[in-house]
């Protein structure tokens, strides 16, 4: 009973270190915007015709004039591969939104290298195809289009692509197919995952926030390490009208990096990168001093109850066992009475003897 308790107690405290080592390493790479925070500043920049409307509500991309353009961005680059013991990053990132009835560009998720120039918008495509011209191979997008651009190929009006290094979609879902529509002005909710491990971009789309679909509407192979090996790369969210009077609507976004351990893939290792390995980190750190210390603190006082318990359960068990020592017999003392004995001789044994 003693054993099995205590070994309930170190594998919690095993835990509660395994915890706390992936919330300090998350406290730095991601956040999470949601309608009227006040706090959102701080995480993500907008750029072009992109601005907090509605009272805080939500963030409008576009307005509704033609060719009109904007961005938010996330401000913190990120690196999904870093050091020579090649530590690899996965990401997520949710966020809800919605469009105007007209047929403009719609709306794409990007991930841009640092040295993009995200304030190029202009009449471009997503507002992102200036950068484009530069910078191919580079860019990576998630586009909810709903115009049917025939120099890209685009499949009609309404459809998610995934697009490398171009415009033109290497993957792409017509979403009528699976009744959704893009730009009927209610809100939509989208999922992009990465995994490390596999290597593999999936793309899930739902009209309710509470029902995250089970299979992907879209998913693609890609090695995003090798397209970016340790480059910074800029995360966000773009839209374009083109010659239309679309207006996009961004509600909530949120982004997560995940590190992911070196034995989970098959990459080579250098030996002596090993011996002195380097943290999965974003590239620029900010102090997280009140971070640390309060994860310091949290984990010394439930090391401190863990011990406390232990040695208070180990008590309990040592306590009851109390010495055995033989029962004293008990003598009680009896009082004697003496009495004189008359001894009467019969005169006829008397004579008899005689």
């Amino acid at each position: 009973m003693a054993t099995f308790s205590i070994s309930n107690c170190f594998t919690a405290l095993a835990f509660i270190i395994f915890h706390f080592k992936i919330l300090a390493a998350d406290q730095s790479s991601s956040f999470s915007f949601k309608s009227k925070d006040p706090n959102f500043e701080s995480n993500i920049a907008l750029y072009g015709d992109a601005h907090v409307a509605n009272d805080g509500s939500w963030i409008q991309l576009t307005n509704s004039v033609s060719w009109s353009a904007g961005k938010v961005m996330y401000k913190k680059p990120i690196k999904l591969v870093e050091g020579k013991v090649r530590n690899f990053a996965s990401f997520s990132t949710y966020f809800s939104f919605s469009m105007s009835h007209e047929n403009g560009d719609g709306l794409a998720f990007v991930m841009v290298p640092s040295s993009f120039n995200v304030n190029l918008l202009g009449n471009s495509s997503f507002g992102i195809s200036l950068g484009l011209e530069k910078i191919k191979n580079g860019v990576v997008a998630v586009e909810f289009d709903t115009f049917n651009d025939a120099k890209y190929g685009d499949l009609n009006e309404n459809h998610v692509g995934i697009d490398v290094g171009s415009l033109a979609s290497v993957k792409v879902r017509n979403l009528s197919s699976v009744n959704l529509v893009l730009n009927n002005g209610e809100k939509l909710h989208s999922w992009i995952d990465y995994e490390a491990s596999s290597k593999r971009l999936e793309i899930r789309l739902s009209q309710s926030s509470s029902t995250r679909p089970d299979d992907p509407l879209l998913s693609h192979s890609i090695d995003l390490s090798k397209l970016w090996n340790e480059e910074e790369v800029l995360v966000g969210l773009s839209s374009s009208s083109r010659n239309s009077s679309q207006t996009c609507f961004i509600h909530s976004w949120s982004f997560k990096l995940r590190p992911v351990p070196n034995w989970m893939h098959s990459q080579p290792l250098d030996p002596e990168a090993i011996a002195n390995p380097k943290p999965l980190t974003t590239a620029h750190k900010s102090s997280s001093c009140f971070w640390k210390v309060l994860v310091v603190f949290i984990f010394g006082g439930a090391c401190g109850a863990l011990t406390a318990s232990c040695l208070l359960y180990l008590w309990t068990i040592l306590g009851d066992r109390s010495p055995v020592a033989p029962e004293e017999c008990g003598v009680h003392p009896v009082d004697f009475d003496y009495k004189k004995v008359k001894v009467v001789v019969d005169n006829a044994a008397k004579d008899g003897m005689k």
